[in-house]
């Protein structure tokens, strides 16, 4: 028989006899959507490449033994969510359950899933660790070096973050200083806004690789407000509530130091 790396991830982080009994009275089929050390990124990747609206997958978590992410597309973006380990059972959101069994059955019933910042999510679809890929390959025709004298260490890893967010924001005008509601997506290392959020086209893209700084602002009479730093111009923007608008500051602060690094 396969076998299932489920099985192994759980047997990693469960030490108590009775936990690891817990553990292998599920079948190796009930935790299908549990993806061992899959990372963040890489779910990320996952759930927005292959996956759609309600798909999630549980996975383990960098915090540690009895930590687990619970990781949920929501629309465009992917959201995480803290499943703990605990001596009396698996606690998630306010819910603590008893078992693994009836942490499993819990999601059989598509819960609605409410975040911080205001965005709903239904468990519809939980995204197995294996699937299926058919076999095609295409055969080499050209293989020949393009430069000569590189070594190994040449060879430099790089690939650009997926974190993501998207939400409502209200933006301060440049000439009109007015404040006006404009739904906002953060994609690699572009952050766009948009008229409402049904537009396709953004009304401008900020290239964050440009960003000098981003940090709460208390110059403006409101409330919530945050501000990034560009060469030509700041801008000002307020979230509904300081949770969502530290949330935003942190995953750009979180970009600013991987473009640093990078340079």
């Amino acid at each position: 028989t396969s076998r299932h790396p489920a099985n192994h991830g759980w047997r990693s982080v469960i030490k108590a006899s009775d936990e690891y009994s817990d553990c292998l009275c599920l079948s190796y089929t009930s935790l299908r959507w549990y993806h061992f050390d899959l990372s963040r990124h890489a779910a990320e990747a996952l759930l927005l490449s292959n996956g759609k609206d309600g798909s999630y997958l549980l996975r383990n978590s960098h915090e540690g033994p009895g930590s687990f992410a619970l990781s949920v597309r929501a629309k465009d973006s992917v959201k995480h969510f803290h499943v703990t380990r605990k001596s009396s059972g698996y606690a998630f959101g306010f819910n603590e359950f008893a078992s693994l069994q009836d942490f499993v059955s819990h999601f059989a019933n598509q819960p609605l899933l409410g975040s911080e910042t205001g965005t709903l999510i239904v468990l519809k679809c939980p995204y197995p660790w294996h699937v299926e890929e058919p076999s095609i390959y295409e055969s080499v025709r050209v293989h020949t070096a393009m430069q000569t004298g590189r070594t190994e260490s040449d060879l430099v890893a790089n690939a650009p973050s997926f974190g993501t967010k998207e939400g409502y924001l209200v933006k301060l005008g440049a000439v009109v200083k007015n404040w006006k509601q404009r739904w906002f997506t953060l994609n690699r290392n572009e952050l766009k806004y948009f008229k409402d959020k049904m537009f396709d086209e953004p009304i401008r893209t900020l290239d964050l690789t440009a960003c000098s700084a981003v940090q709460f602002d208390y110059s403006k009479d409101r409330v919530n407000c945050f501000c990034l730093v560009f060469p030509e111009r700041t801008f000002y923007l307020c979230a509904k509530s300081g949770v969502e608008a530290d949330e935003w500051i942190k995953i750009i602060r979180w970009k600013l130091s991987h473009i640093r690094k990078e340079r």
